[in-house]
């Protein structure tokens, strides 16, 4: 019985088992990344690119699923100040990055 396992430890062994097992460790780690990584990379960009075009008069959607308009920023600290419902009295400054959608208005 030991005779059999030492043949195949001497047959098997050696380089090229080592570049099988790195070579499937690469497929794995990019498999990680085009799944994982890469879209989040990618929606962070996007999501990013949305609150840059952000300006006064935009309808927003909140993390919270208000509806608001924006009707002040103060750009030096990522603050806008949106205001919400049609009483015109509940007006809040929150950070930009709370806003998930942005919808311009039609002109």
């Amino acid at each position: 019985m030991n005779l059999i396992f030492a043949e195949a430890a001497g047959q098997g062994g050696g380089m090229l088992g080592t570049l099988i097992y790195f070579g499937f460790f690469a497929i794995l780690i990019g498999g990680f990344y085009f799944i994982g990584i890469r879209p989040q990379q990618k929606e962070e960009k996007r999501r990013r690119a949305l609150l840059e075009t952000i300006e006064i008069g935009d309808s927003v959607v909140t993390t919270a699923g208000f509806y608001g308009v924006v009707i002040d920023m103060i750009e030096e600290q990522g603050i806008v100040v949106v205001e919400f419902g049609n009483n015109k009295n509940c007006r809040i400054p929150m950070k930009k990055g709370h806003i998930v959608e942005v919808e311009k208005p039609s002109k």
